[in-house]
């Protein structure tokens, strides 16, 4: 099979090749997956693609007229591949469900504890011989109420990692996580969690229900000075409405790993240029704001676990022996947007 690997960067050339060993034709290129850049994956059985690629209609369908059969997504989420185009041109998606949840859940955990102690303004006063402890006051995560959005694997691992911390834990989902049960999480309604918890974490798919899942009257029925993390997808934010809380001090700490416009920003340098993102630009202003470029997956032991299950699907996508919880298709994802808040 030849496949057309899309937004590839060097670590990808390297994880890929490495788990290959020439058994497929992989072509790499740099360039995101759209309508415009469609046509490089001609003559391609299939093509390979990350969060900010975007595959409409017309992208699949021009995929679809060069004979591509198979969509190969290096990530968990699938909020931009459109489904239903993908099934009317008999086109397969698979996914990497779980490439490392411990990867993205100690990368949430890490901002919680860098926004808290505001490690990162710390660092850079120490680094101008400023030793002054003013401004930095943090709070005891223990017994603190964490409130997590989204109890699957990632969110589940979280949770373990929070016991630790003496912290109270709440969860909403619309399936209740057995293990996290366990652990003593208190499954409550989502306005419930969003009003008790003095910090809120978002481990959730963007579908079109959870999209601006925190919005502005999510954000009102929080505690004053709340903390708010997300390392799932950007478009659970309506990063308008934060900002308007940000100011207004009602959200107390901001974290993000993910933006809802970060296609334009993040795996990207861009240290010489002038960003013209002004909303971005605004968040960056913040003193208790914690961005980071989408990272929370970036470890060595996720990249070659995306390597050697993207390989996969391609070789059971061959057999015909695609395993179930890593095939993407229209009815799940009707599924999964059924329910509401």
């Amino acid at each position: 099979m030849k496949l057309a690997l899309f937004s590839t960067k060097k670590y990808d050339r390297k994880f890929f090749t490495q788990v290959n060993q020439q058994q497929y034709d992989l072509t790499f290129f740099e360039p995101h997956l759209d309508t415009s850049t469609a046509p490089l994956a001609q003559d391609f059985d299939g093509v390979c693609v990350f969060v900010n690629d975007r595959l409409d209609a017309d992208t699949l369908e021009q995929l679809a007229e060069y004979g591509v059969q198979l969509i190969a997504l290096r990530c968990a989420g699938f909020n931009n591949v459109d489904l239903e185009a993908a099934k009317q041109h008999q086109l397969t998606v698979v996914r990497v469900p779980a490439y490392s949840p411990y990867a993205v859940a100690e990368h949430t955990l890490g901002l919680m504890l860098a926004l808290n102690r505001q490690i990162y303004r710390a660092y850079n006063r120490v680094r101008e011989g400023n030793f002054s402890l003013d401004g930095l006051i943090g709070f005891d995560l223990y017994k603190k109420t964490v409130g997590i959005v989204g109890t699957g694997e990632i969110g589940a691992i979280v949770a373990r990692l929070l016991t630790g911390f003496g912290c109270h834990l709440l969860g909403y989902d619309i399936n209740p996580n057995p293990d996290c049960e366990a652990l003593g999480v208190n499954y409550v309604e989502l306005d419930h969690l969003l009003a008790a918890a003095d910090i809120v974490t978002l481990h959730c798919p963007l579908v079109p229900q959870t999209y601006h899942l925190i919005d502005r009257a999510a954000l009102d029925k929080m505690r004053p000075g709340v903390m708010l993390i997300n390392t799932s997808r950007g478009g659970l934010i309506d990063t308008n409405a934060v900002i308007t809380a940000l100011k207004e001090r009602r959200l107390g700490y901001l974290g993000l790993d993910v933006y809802e416009q970060e296609s334009d920003l993040f795996f990207e340098d861009l240290s010489n240029d002038v960003i013209q993102d002004d909303t971005f630009q605004r968040l960056l202003t913040f003193p208790n704001v914690l961005i980071t470029g989408h990272q929370a997956f970036f470890t060595h032991e996720a990249l070659m676990n995306i390597a050697k299950t993207t390989l996969k699907n391609v070789a059971d996508f061959e057999t015909g022996t695609i395993d179930p919880k890593n095939l993407v298709t229209a009815e799940k994802f009707l599924r999964r947007t059924q329910s509401a808040r």
